[in-house]
């Protein structure tokens, strides 16, 4: 099999059973859990980078204003997507999550045709409604919109939007995004220290290794996506990322036990439905047509 096919497996498994990961630090504030996440994350990456590219180099392309501005605000995005995802898989919100995911990658194509103008399809068109349904179904039967499956749908969608524009390549453009947000991670750490509710080195060795390996299993799987990108075509690529959300979606129903109502059911099949139809759409689309031979 293409080692693309196992590396994009491999990246979306991991980022399916991420709430295994942090449901081992549910005691931990999801701040502080984020805070960590981007520190040790940074270390890595900044290794990579000196590893690989001399820091003068890296400086030289990285700071400038109009790459900043750009980077500045995916550093936002990113940190507001995994805050909200800590804190909902750690309160029993891990199916809301799923839901997120399962939306974003009908989201990202009602983006590229705000931003890009791109042309939908009608059954392209035909997805996105059944999806728009789903989401207003639950609205209507919470009372509320699903705020955390909109919120992490929203924020990575917008993210993939800017970083589609961005001009540096995937291991710089996140060691810039984590170092923007380096200094506000570690005010916030050394502030928890002082008033005594910090966690590191404070709940015991499990724990602290539990939390500089979350830089670990931030960087493990996206360089497994990168690595798949580059030898698989993106639409096998948008085939394989529905693992994720399955993988979280299962998890919450089936190992920890969260409710899934009949209306979450009514909810999330139109979701589902919108999904099918979006891909098999898409694989059709895409096929090769047999070309025309002379008689």
């Amino acid at each position: 099999m293409n080692k693309g096919i196992w590396y994009a497996a491999g990246a979306y498994s991991f980022w399916g059973l991420f709430p295994i990961y942090f449901k081992w630090l549910q005691h931990v504030p999801a701040l502080q859990v984020v805070s960590h996440r981007i520190l040790w994350s940074f270390v890595i990456l900044a290794g990579l980078v000196l590893h690989g590219t001399p820091w003068r180099t890296f400086r030289d392309r990285a700071l400038n204003l109009a790459v900043l501005r750009v980077y500045v605000l995916a550093a936002i995005l990113i940190a507001v997507n995994w805050l909200v995802y800590i804190w909902a898989v750690n309160t029993g919100h891990i199916v809301e999550t799923s839901l997120g995911y399962f939306i974003t990658p009908l989201l990202n194509v009602f983006l590229g045709v705000l931003f890009f103008r791109e042309r939908l399809r009608p059954w392209q068109w035909a997805a996105l409604g059944l999806a728009g349904a789903g989401v207003l179904y639950l609205t209507l039967a919470y009372g509320a919109p699903p705020w955390i499956a909109l919120t992490l749908a929203f924020s990575f969608g917008i993210y993939g939007l800017v970083k589609k524009t961005a001009p540096l390549g995937s291991v710089h453009g996140l060691t810039l995004e984590t170092g923007v947000l380096l200094l506000p991670a570690l005010a916030y750490l050394l502030y928890a220290e002082r008033t005594g509710a910090a966690a590191f080195l404070h709940t015991g060795a499990t724990y602290d290794a539990l939390l500089v390996g979350s830089g670990l299993m931030t960087m493990l799987p996206l360089l497994m996506f990168a690595s798949a990108a580059r030898r698989i075509p993106l639409s096998l690529l948008g085939v394989l990322q529905y693992i994720a959300p399955t993988l979280q979606f299962l998890l919450g129903v089936l190992l920890y036990g969260e409710p899934f109502t009949q209306a979450q059911v009514i909810g999330f099949s139109l979701v589902w439905v919108a999904l099918v139809i979006f891909s098999i759409e898409g694989f059709f689309a895409h096929r090769p047509q047999p070309v025309a031979t002379p008689e």
